[in-house]
């Protein structure tokens, strides 16, 4: 038995929001903020039983923000996990048809487990008798209603619908649009009552390992401290006759620490002393001094300490002297074993869920420890936003968030890939930091030369860096951009993906004539068919990303380096010349090909260059003559905007200051000052982007800040 989806229906930061997960170990990713903590939340309140009391105290504040300011009066909060895989056993059987459970072949082998937060039983029944389109008799029951009197917390189980759809939330919610609201629920299905001596809860073993922050203080604290946990676990195991000689050891100790002479001495002095200040009709009829060391197993264990040499080192010191990762790692560890106890017992899954593990722990031991954690009869699921961990996970087992406007979303990234497609994907992630996986909008490139560049340029010529953006560059290498492209789509990750590549167009004539050398005609024939294997590129990736919004391809004309100096950068090109080539001559001859105006001539010396030095390097060379004067090439720029769907006016505004700074350090005779009274204005949303455009068009006219800004609008 194991957890095969989540739905959450208007709880906290989910509208409405489907997990999907597999037997073994699952990951959900996601930047910080996008509701990792909050999934975990919603699955303990159904199956911890420690949390079952938190079930029935929902408020205001866990309904998703789109429904506030009392928007969210008269909706349900949804929280429902399917099973899959049930045994045949009558007990786990009548967990989920609440009767005597069916040792037959149709036994039910899947099934839900719900919580519905929702109106009261009268609010229900007032609002099904509403009329269709009653729009003021709706609102005025709306406003009546409050969550301590009006909303109850009720756990169903063997329903059928997907809630996840908006048509089957109407049927059981109602339809506040339309004022259409039913006056019966079908529990055959929606699920009908769980009786309150049932409980999931009891019947598996469910560990939550909560985010790693202070275990220092844990371990101080014997509410927290794993180590207790796990000794008091085994004191109860702890035969009474292997216990008595300790036992018997500590109230002899007691009774030396009592009979020593200072202690008996202070206790008469103190006896004197009282009756001295109040006689004895006043003091105390006796009064003794003594030694309370616990003799009872619980009590005397919590005076264990665990001590710990940290690698390499041969001195062993408390938990508090170990280093933030050496503390994280080994109440993870505790953690882990208490599951391992707990699992041991008669239960009918288990389940151990995990989150953010990854704190202060080295991305070598992230990576394996997370690749050993499997316990074959186990369902994990922990939470991450660490590249190394999910490097390691199986992108079938993957939930992703991303954060949106007031709820997130959740991709399987899988969905709908044939098995082959998937293997290439595992293949590719395996070998490649998985860091397209995070980012809010992706860049794919096949060359070390933009891999290199692209974010040194952003960064100098707007000021920002790509993962200020949110932006990921990816350099696909020889994976082939389809394989990875094929991530971004409606059913499975809804991010923009742009893919950077080059059309090769010819840089020169390539038509062969009689009088050519043999050296000029086989240059023409390398040209011309890269050419045609660019047309074919082209052709290819048009069918591939057609009837896909999330995917766009960019090109250059001929090649990024090419495109780089007809862009207008030859200044930077000039400017490592002298590291590319020794002899004076050649030297010579190199910077004035690069200055000429024809493509076939500079085009032809900066590919040489560039095959010369291997391009990475040439890149590597090159950036450091990158400055905000460089000219981003405008396919780069428009993969860069596609990449990232929206930007804000402080994205924006800090761009635009950059470039106003950098000019005014460069020629501190420009006159900036309405610009930025303009500037300042736009921050405050007090003026438009079409109002700065003109304030900078008559200053920095030539600028490309401004052809930045006219893609943007």
């Amino acid at each position: 038995m194991y957890i095969s989806k989540v739905s959450l229906v208007n709880y906290r930061n989910f509208a409405n929001a489907s997990f999907q997960f597999n037997k073994g170990i699952n990951t959900i990713i996601g930047e910080n903020g996008s509701g990792k903590t909050n999934v975990f939340r919603a699955i303990r309140l159904l199956l911890e039983d420690a949390s079952l009391q938190y079930a029935y105290k929902l408020t205001e504040g866990d309904f998703n923000r789109s429904l506030d300011k009392g928007k969210w009066k008269g909706h349900w909060i949804i929280i429902s996990v399917e099973f899959d895989e049930l045994n045949d056993e009558e007990a786990i059987q009548s967990l989920f048809i609440h009767g005597v459970g069916v040792a037959a072949e149709d036994y039910v082998k899947k099934a839900t487990y719900n919580l519905f937060f929702r109106p009261k039983a009268d609010i229900r029944q007032k609002l099904s008798e509403l009329a269709e389109g009653d729009a003021v008799g709706l609102q005025t029951i709306l406003n009546s209603i409050t969550i301590q009197d009006n909303y109850e917390t009720f756990f169903t189980g063997k329903s059928t619908a997907d809630f996840n759809d908006p048509n089957v939330y109407k049927e059981l919610v109602g339809d506040f649009e339309n004022v259409v609201f039913p006056s019966t629920i079908d529990a055959s299905k929606f699920g009908s009552k769980i009786p309150h001596q049932l409980s999931v809860s009891k019947e598996i073993s469910f560990t939550f390992i909560q985010a790693l922050r202070d275990v220092v203080s844990d371990f101080h604290n014997n509410r927290t401290n794993p180590l207790l946990t796990l000794l008091k676990n085994k004191s109860g195991e702890i035969k009474e006759e292997d216990y008595q000689p300790i036992s018997d050891l500590v109230e002899q100790l007691n009774e030396s620490i009592e009979d020593l002479p200072d202690v008996q001495n202070i206790r008469s002095d103190i006896k004197s002393t009282i009756q001295d200040a109040v006689g004895l009709t006043y003091s105390p009829s006796s009064l003794s001094i003594k030694s309370s060391v616990p003799n009872e197993a619980e009590k005397l264990l919590q005076s264990l300490k665990l001590f710990i040499g940290e690698p390499g080192e041969e001195y062993e010191g408390g938990i508090h002297e170990l280093s933030l990762g050496g503390a994280n790692l080994i109440f993870l560890t505790l953690k882990l074993l208490e599951f391992k106890y707990r699992k041991s017992k008669d239960t009918f899954a288990n389940f151990l869920i995990i989150e953010e593990p990854e704190a202060h722990i080295h991305n070598h031991i992230q990576k394996t420890l997370f690749d050993k954690l499997d316990y074959g009869d186990t369902q994990i699921i922990y939470s991450t936003h660490s590249t190394q961990i999910s490097e390691v996970s199986n992108v079938e087992n993957i939930n992703i968030l991303a954060k949106k406007l007031n709820f997130a979303e959740v991709y399987q990234p899988s969905t709908g890939l044939t098995p082959e497609s998937i293997n290439q994907i595992q293949r590719y992630l395996d070998a490649v930091r998985t860091n397209l996986l995070f980012a809010k909008g992706v860049i794919l490139v096949e060359g070390d030369a933009e891999e290199i560049l692209i974010p040194i340029m952003v960064k100098k010529v707007f000021g920002v860096s790509l993962d200020e953006l949110g932006i990921s560059l990816i350099n696909i290498r020889s994976t082939g951009f389809e394989n990875v492209a094929q991530l971004f789509h409606d059913n499975r990750i809804k991010r923009k993906c742009a893919i950077l590549t080059d059309l090769d167009d010819a840089i020169c004539d390539t038509t062969i004539n009689e009088d050519d050398s043999d050296r000029l005609k086989k240059y023409k024939r390398k040209v011309e068919a890269s050419k045609q294997k660019g047309l074919e590129r082209k052709a290819k990736l048009d069918v591939f990303e057609a009837g896909n919004d999330w995917i766009k391809a960019f090109y250059a004309d001929y090649t990024f380096e090419v495109d780089f100096i007809t862009e207008g950068n030859e200044e930077e090109v000039i400017a490592i010349i002298d590291q590319v080539y020794t002899d004076q001559p050649t030297r010579v001859q190199a910077k004035t090909d690069i200055e000429d105006d024809g493509v076939a001539v500079y085009g032809k010396r900066v590919l040489t260059m560039a095959k010369q030095e291997g391009k990475g390097w040439f890149a590597i060379m090159l950036g450091k003559h990158i400055s905000f004067k460089t000219e981003i090439p405008n396919y780069i720029v428009d993969a860069i905007l596609f990449a990232k769907e929206t930007y804000s006016n402080n994205i924006i505004a800090d761009i635009i200051e950059y470039r106003m700074n950098k000019h005014f350090d460069d020629d501190d005779a420009l006159d900036f000052s309405s610009c930025r009274e303009s500037l300042t204005k736009y921050r405050a949303e007090e003026a438009t982007l079409d109002d700065l455009a003109f304030d900078l068009d008559l200053v920095i006219s030539d600028d490309q800040l401004l052809t930045f800004i006219d893609k943007l609008k």
